[in-house]
């Protein structure tokens, strides 16, 4: 773990004990301070008491006591209206910090010559691949890479730093919002659509969330900006006119006189005096359509902005195996294939995916997003047939009607059943895609339970077929 600094003797409160909140607090007494540790769910403070980790009641502590108050990303701090220990903070005068703050500032407390470098990531899509992209890259060209925040084990969970070490994290609106003085020697903006917007008070506090991980950056320091939305674009001319440190827009859409792009899966690099071909990403199994164009031109330019030359960056990326519930293919029976997308939380992620395959039997739905799949529209008739689980269900199939057939399937286990059987009687080659274009907290704790649902379900499948034979 990293041990927490600039606590040393004071308690923290740690409110919210998953996965950061417990890592938070084995870090926080690392570093010697004390924890106060609260969670509203028993099972989650009797899995803290069984480490030996003092559980304290914030709602009846004495505020006064905390040097500052440790939150989990998914508790509110300003919308729809602020979580309790927030208000009870900002009564008492007490720092509301996040565990990716925790770490900024123990970073930012070592000897120059001791401190990592840093990569931060993030934006509406794309966010996950890319980390796991660019840790690729840098593993591949032999860096001490650390790979975490909203993807794989929290931050201060990781092994602890040292000057040659590389971290690489991904970082959530909720996370940043939590966060003020991380300063990455690469930070990557992907993307920006609508999301989250009920968190956030709508799309202006959405996009300042995003942009927070530009917030420190200076000369030396590397911004990759994704430049096909509107968001982006702006940002990124905002940031050059400041001209402090080095941008490289990035494309998947457009050829561009400066930056990274790609155009029918192939990568440019136009950071020099003229536009070069990099790599065929259409040789790269793992990073299928154009978003992950988006995501390569980002990983390529970061690993660049690391030192990483342009021939082993570019060469890295075409052996990178792919991320765990992102367009993963998850089973082949017969000629059908399954695609495991669980990671696809709102519409737009699911486009990406939709826009992918010619022909899909799509499992959809779930806890939905605002707009729902309406903005999908273009791409319904894509849909051989539609399979709807969890709480969008009967609104989805609303949608949809007259459009692409539907049914409301109801569980995951269930479309995939029936879209397989579907997918068979076709007798043609078929994709059963699991995108659901939903948050998954109806019938999952999370995108990762709803994606391994899904792979139980083929197997289950397969099993059948093999007892069959």
């Amino acid at each position: 773990m990293i041990p927490v600094r600039g606590f040393e003797g004071a308690t923290v409160a740690v409110f919210g004990l998953a996965r950061t909140g417990l890592a938070a607090a084995r870090a926080l007494v690392a570093g010697r301070a004390k924890v106060a540790l609260w969670d509203e769910n028993p099972a989650a403070r009797a899995a803290a008491e069984a480490e030996g980790l003092p559980v304290v009641d914030l709602a009846s502590a004495d505020w006064g006591d905390f040097a500052a108050v440790m939150l989990s990303p998914g508790v509110p701090l300003t919308h729809p209206e602020p979580h309790w220990t927030v208000e009870k903070a900002r009564a008492e005068g007490v720092e509301i910090v996040g565990d990716i703050e925790l770490f900024a500032r123990t970073v930012n407390a070592a000897p120059e010559h001791k401190r990592p470098k840093v990569v931060a990531i993030t934006g509406t899509n794309g966010k996950s691949t890319t980390t796991a992209l660019i840790g690729h890259i840098c593993a591949e060209a032999g860096r001490d890479v650390r790979i975490g925040g909203n993807i794989g084990y929290g931050v201060l969970g990781l092994e602890d730093m040292h000057g040659g070490a590389v971290y690489v994290l991904e970082l959530s609106s909720y996370q940043l919002d939590l966060t003020s003085s991380l300063h990455p020697d690469v930070a990557v903006l992907l993307n920006i659509s609508p999301d989250h917007l009920e968190r956030h008070g709508g799309m202006e506090g959405y996009v300042a969330a995003k942009r927070r991980i530009l917030l420190n950056q200076g000369k030396g320091d590397t911004a990759v900006i994704g430049v096909d939305d509107p968001w982006g674009q702006q940002i990124c001319t905002e940031i050059t006119a400041a001209n402090r440190r080095t941008i490289v827009p990035i494309s998947a859409s457009k050829a561009m006189s400066r930056g990274v792009y790609a155009l029918d899966g192939l990568l440019y690099d136009a950071t020099g005096e003229r536009a070069a071909e990099v790599a065929d990403l259409k040789r790269a199994r793992s990073l299928p359509g154009r978003h992950n164009w988006q995501n390569a031109a980002a990983a390529y330019a970061a690993a660049k902005g690391l030192g990483i030359g342009p021939a082993e960056a570019a060469g890295h990326l075409l052996s990178f195996p792919g991320l765990a519930h992102r367009m993963e293919t998850v089973g082949m029976l017969g000629r059908v294939r399954f695609v495991n997308d669980s990671k696809a939380t709102n519409a737009d992620a699911a486009r990406q995916a939709l826009a992918s395959y010619p022909k899909v039997y799509w499992i959809a739905g779930g806890q939905p997003k605002a707009g729902g799949i309406d903005s999908l529209s273009d791409l319904f008739g894509r849909v051989e047939k539609a399979y709807l689980v969890g709480e969008a269900a009967p609104a989805f199939a609303q949608v949809l009607k007259g459009k692409a057939p539907a049914v409301v399937s109801g569980t995951i286990e269930q479309a995939t059943a029936q879209a397989y059987a579907d997918a068979a009687a076709s007798g043609q080659d078929a994709i059963v895609l699991l995108s659901p274009a939903c948050a998954s907290f109806d019938q999952f704790a999370d995108f990762e339970e709803r994606g391994e649902a899904f792979r139980a379900a083929v197997q289950r499948l397969a099993n059948t077929q093999r007892g069959a034979a």
